[in-house]
């Protein structure tokens, strides 16, 4: 059975400290970023000139792009959790929040079949919605997320 790429969800737990233990409600409507690369070393050998020996180095983790549209509870204003956490962070707020979380793939029945963890991660960037009157898009906001490790777990 093939996985569809719609059906995700996006949870944070808080990794230590005084704040917010929970982050966002797993809104999200669009994530990416959920490769890793390895480093590759060329080590030349001497006497051996037939071909290079290559040597594992680090691994090297893309920052998670979350995006989800901007919305808040019925009547109020918009949610701005993840503005404040930025913004904790770039005001000298210390320590900084760091957050562990999942990204969940469920199947047609919602049953969770796939989970990337991601481990101790702070926000990198921040991007506010494209506002334009001319259409009748909803405001989306994008959350850049660096982060110490990453990893795909089955669920099943």
């Amino acid at each position: 059975m093939l996985l569809t790429a719609f059906r995700f969800e996006v949870s944070f737990t808080r990794v230590a400290g005084d704040g917010p233990q929970r982050l966002g409600d797993g809104g999200f409507q669009e994530v990416s970023g959920l490769d890793v690369e390895m480093e590759v070393k060329d080590y030349e050998e001497g006497g051996r000139n037939d071909g290079v020996v290559r040597r594992v180095g680090r691994a090297k983790y893309s920052p998670l792009v979350c995006k989800r549209g901007m919305f808040g509870p019925a009547g109020g204003d918009a949610v701005a959790e993840l503005w404040q956490w930025f913004q904790d962070v770039v005001g000298g707020v210390r320590p900084v929040r760091r957050y562990d979380g999942t990204v969940v793939v469920q199947d047609q029945q919602g049953r969770p079949r796939a989970a990337w963890l991601f481990s101790a991660a702070v926000p990198a960037k921040l991007v506010g919605p494209q506002l334009n009157a001319r259409t009748g898009e909803i405001a989306v906001e994008e959350l850049h997320l660096a982060h110490q490790g990453l990893r795909l777990e089955g669920t099943a």
